[in-house]
């Protein structure tokens, strides 16, 4: 629920009539202030982020980081460390990527039903919550037309 590609992601999955969910801080913290009620989400008992990113990746079929940079830094990275030492799939798409095929490909060769949307805050990446529309659009317009070859 972090404003920026967290919070673009549930927004997009609510605008789409796609089921959300997932964990986030006690006192349901963001840098913006609290996550509002209308998103479905369970509050860790910590208020640290750490906790809610490892139990999001955790309770998930697979992990997508979308950033705008190539290089993850920051919760990205740790998301993605994370997903490594929990043998959790996850991939990394930002713009110069084949993205919408490689987000396709992923989430069929990992059979995902629960997918785990992260990556930067909008304060660190301007525009991530826009690019995070865009790809998850594109991504479900190629599953779409794929299943109805």
């Amino acid at each position: 629920g972090q404003i920026g590609a967290d919070r673009a992601a549930l927004d997009w999955a609510i605008a789409n009539g796609v089921p959300h969910g997932g964990w986030c801080p006690a006192g349901r913290r963001a840098e913006d202030g609290p996550i509002p009620a209308h998103y479905v989400l369970t509050e860790t008992p910590s208020a640290k982020y750490r906790q809610r990113t490892r139990w999001n990746v955790r309770d998930s079929d697979g992990t997508l980081i979308i950033s705008l940079k190539p290089q993850l830094e920051g919760g990205s990275k740790a998301t993605q460390e994370i997903a490594e030492r929990l043998g959790r799939p996850c991939l990394h798409v930002h713009p110069g990527n084949a993205v919408g095929a490689a987000v396709r490909e992923f989430v069929e060769r990992h059979a995902i039903r629960i997918l785990n949307v992260a990556g930067p805050r909008e304060s660190s990446q301007p525009g991530i919550g826009t690019f995070v529309a865009e790809i998850l659009l594109r991504a479900r317009l190629l599953v779409e037309a794929c299943s109805r070859a």
